[in-house]
């Protein structure tokens, strides 16, 4: 018989609205808890949503004897202090980007997670969908000869001044938010880590950087730019370009069930339609993969720290104004 997880909400953030549906959906996961600051405020998000348990406060949550699982979805600069507090409480960690917010909190996530045999995963839902895996395979098999270049964008117009990602106390800013996403997909793509990284920034009135361009070199003299802003229309693009063809990625974060990828190679342009499940039903099936079945997680710890190391980095050279080398 399958054994069933049960997952516990650590907040009522909207992003929790994602999830939702795919723990419903899953064979091996299944819903059962809600916590938030008060009771009332938990109880009143559990009516909403029709989940069974709400907690007054965090602590509770991770008490449940029930729960198996948290997903971390509270403000960037609580993500590493209450998974490390739920892996002491001995439950396995869904946990929202970014992880952390320094190397140190990636380091004690890693250190807790061993100490206590769990099992914590930083939530990009995109690695889990087989569009990524689709690019990985044309870039292995040749079709773009030699990857020279890598394009990565993300935005959207952020209008409401009181949104925690203004707040740099809280881990706010653009390349925190959004950024990661092209950066993790290049990473991801390439199987390589930037030598070297510049970074622009636009600073909000908070002081976070409300929008961010960068160039990161990686092995091979494989160049990649890449810019995320609050301020710019809603669009997301990932464009590799090889000296034999290039793919263009029209939607490489927000993957549905149905994708279109662009191959242009002779100044020929072929359609590959990729299927896949909804990236947030894989997702949470490639944790219980992890946990049930001791299979490695798309997502490792080494590569959360590697993200946040080039994060970091391109802060530093942004604050600065000099490159950075990792």
């Amino acid at each position: 018989m399958t054994q069933t997880l049960h997952w516990g909400l650590l907040s009522t953030a909207r992003i929790n609205n994602a999830l939702i549906p795919p723990l419903r959906t899953s064979k091996r996961n299944k819903l059962l808890a809600v916590a938030s600051r008060s009771q009332d405020k938990a109880d009143a998000y559990a009516r909403q949503k029709k989940i069974k348990r709400a907690h007054g406060s965090y602590e509770a949550l991770l008490a449940d004897p029930e729960i198996d699982v948290i997903y971390n979805s509270l403000p960037n600069h609580l993500h590493a202090e209450w998974t490390i507090k739920a892996l002491e409480a001995g439950k396995h960690v869904l946990c929202e980007k970014p992880m952390a917010l320094s190397l140190d909190e990636v380091d004690a996530i890693t250190a807790a997670a061993v100490r206590h045999g769990r099992i914590v995963v930083e939530a990009f839902a995109y690695r889990s969908h087989p569009q990524t895996r689709k690019v990985r395979e044309i870039i292995d098999s040749g079709m773009l000869g030699k990857v020279k270049m890598v394009h990565g964008s993300f935005s959207f117009v952020m209008t409401n001044p009181d949104d925690i990602r203004w707040d740099p106390q809280m881990g706010g800013g653009g390349l925190w938010d959004i950024g990661c996403y092209p950066l993790s997909f290049t990473r991801c793509i390439l199987a390589a880590e930037p030598l070297e990284v510049f970074g622009w920034q636009v600073t909000s009135p908070t002081g976070v950087d409300e929008t961010f361009v960068a160039q990161l070199c990686f092995p091979g003299d494989i160049y990649f730019q890449l810019d995320c802003s609050f301020k710019i229309p809603p669009h997301q693009f990932m464009e590799i370009v090889g000296d034999e063809g290039t793919l263009s990625i029209p939607q490489p974060f927000n993957t549905g069930s149905k994708r279109t990828l662009y191959l242009t190679r002779a100044g020929k342009t072929s359609i590959i339609q990729v299927k896949g499940p909804d990236p947030y039903l894989a997702e949470v099936e490639d944790l219980a993969d992890a946990i049930l079945l001791a299979k490695p997680p798309v997502v490792s710890l080494a590569d959360s720290r590697a993200n946040a190391a080039a994060l970091l980095a391109l802060l530093e050279s942004a604050k600065t104004g000099k490159p950075v080398t990792l």
